[in-house]
């Protein structure tokens, strides 16, 4: 057997419980589906680390150990990073790196010789715009699977780590593509997924009154799109299902805290969302953080609601939504276990049933509204904070009948 890095710890872990974890296999022994990985950049702690070696040498959702859900049975990597590990895991784990997209998804024929396909396009050197987004090519290497997938009369599974694009145009058309060719594709990160401390959830239709998630410092669009996300997997929730957004405007600075004097988000809430912190910086907010951020988004329906990046008070994901009738507001911690990354953990499983059933845990129009919504909060901040009317998002769906997330409370 093989051994690597996390099989050498679990391996170890589980030894005294007399048990064995599997090592490499040919897909053929194995009888699973094969996948080829597009990577932009691959070393320790990457996200394609996170998900690509999870499908290869498995992973553990609270005590249970899962096996890799496919078999990895090529992988491109677009910028070699000096501490890259690809090449390694390919030796070790018998796979090949190729040097295009496509070889890797034809395994070097002419036609696609893959069952599914997954796209990490996250880490790298790749530029940022005046916007403060970091463009990263995941529209124009999907762009590369539809044509091999057109070119080969069939197409298969896919799956993309975070928004679709930091382009509108570009996310609805990766969106349409699977919906032109009828494959079944998942997007998004791991903290919608992740463990929830307490475990927030409440059936759908329920009638919110409002909702706000918090996070760290602002990043750049990319920290941003978790703070939106988290903020989407409840309110999605909320009577009548998803109707899209109709403005949305980002606010930094002194704006922040006038804002919530003006009702536009809870002061309420946040104290609730802040109270399940688990590193939250003493002091007053408006002294503790130096740059405060607030992403205002009103839906079409009406329902109003925002998401604050207050860097310096707390670096978790928190959430919390006031219900109609119910005193007091609901509000959780969606967990990231650093030490780990075992966030990961839930979504790779997710996409591995993804990938073995065409079936998905969450909607895919999810990432679609939160990839435009993040799209026009950085064209508001370009454009010197102003509100924007975005009638382009009139994405409607109904979140998942049960909200899929990791249970217990994690490592």
């Amino acid at each position: 057997m093989s051994v690597t890095r996390r099989t050498f710890v679990t391996s170890a872990a589980v030894g005294a419980a007399g048990l064995l974890l599997p090592g490499p296999r040919s897909s053929a022994q194995s009888g699973r589906k094969k996948v080829a990985a597009i990577s932009s950049t691959y070393h320790v702690r990457s996200h394609s680390d996170n998900f690509i070696t999870r499908f290869l040498e498995g992973y553990w959702i609270g005590d249970k150990y899962h096996e890799g859900p496919c078999e990895v049975v090529s992988l491109y990597v677009d910028q070699e990073h000096p501490a890259d590990i690809s090449t390694r895991l390919a030796k070790s784990w018998g796979f090949k790196k190729y040097s295009s997209i496509e070889d890797a998804l034809t395994l070097g024929g002419k036609k696609l010789a893959v069952d599914a396909v997954l796209q990490v396009v996250e880490h790298g050197d790749y530029p940022v715009n005046v916007k403060n987004q970091q463009l990263y090519p995941r529209y124009e290497f999907m762009e590369r699977v539809v044509n091999v997938y057109k070119k080969s009369g069939r197409s298969v599974p896919f799956f993309t780590d975070k928004h679709l694009s930091y382009d509108w145009r570009k996310a609805k058309q990766m969106y349409d593509w699977s919906q032109e060719m009828g494959f079944p594709m998942m997007a998004g990160s791991s903290v919608p997924v992740t463990h929830r401390r307490p475990e927030m959830d409440f059936p759908l239709d329920t009638e919110l009154e409002s909702a706000i998630s918090i996070g760290g410092g602002w990043v750049g669009d990319g920290g941003l799109f978790h703070m939106l996300e988290t903020l989407q997997c409840f309110t999605e929730r909320r009577k009548g299902g998803e109707t899209g957004v109709k403005s949305v405007q980002l606010l930094e600075g002194d704006a922040v805290w006038e804002a919530g004097k003006q009702g536009l988000w809870s002061r309420e809430l946040m104290e609730a969302a802040l109270s399940r912190g688990e590193g939250v910086v003493p002091g007053p907010v408006e002294k503790v953080v130096k740059r405060p951020v607030a992403c205002l988004v009103e839906y079409n329906d009406g329902f109003r609601a925002a998401s604050l990046g207050l860097g310096g008070k707390d670096g978790g994901y928190l959430a919390a939504v006031k219900i109609k009738g119910q005193a007091e507001p609901l509000s959780t911690l969606c967990y990231i276990p650093i030490e780990n990354s075992n966030n990961f953990s839930s979504l790779t499983d997710s996409i591995g049933r993804c990938f073995n059933q065409g079936t998905h845990d969450f909607p895919l129009e999810r990432t679609l509204l939160v990839s435009g919504t993040l799209s026009y909060i950085m064209e508001s901040w370009y454009q010197g904070q102003k509100r924007l009317e975005t009638p382009m998002l009139n994405v409607s769906y109904r979140g998942p009948e049960k909200s899929y997330y990791a249970h217990g409370m994690g490592s």
